[in-house]
């Protein structure tokens, strides 16, 4: 089980309490991957693309809904 944030709204240590909620999680993803035959160096890289790649992916999406609403406007400006 995960563990939720203290409160919704932002606090000290947030980032904290999320790590510490995510590292189960973390190490049960590495100790598979390890006992699948990859090596440490190997996970943490792919581990570090991977979270490159979900940015990018975020950065993306938010340009395309951007130009996206800025394409309705002007379809409503238009009419």
């Amino acid at each position: 089980m995960i563990s939720r944030p203290r409160q919704q709204d932002s606090y000290d240590d947030r980032e904290i309490d999320c790590q510490e909620a995510m590292e189960p999680g973390f190490q049960a993803i590495v100790d598979c991957m390890l006992e699948a035959g990859w090596q440490r160096g190997e996970v943490i890289r792919s581990l570090r693309r991977l979270i490159a790649a979900d940015n990018m992916t975020q950065k993306d999406n938010a340009r395309v809904e951007a130009e996206l609403a800025i394409a309705r406007a002007r379809l409503r400006a238009s009419k």
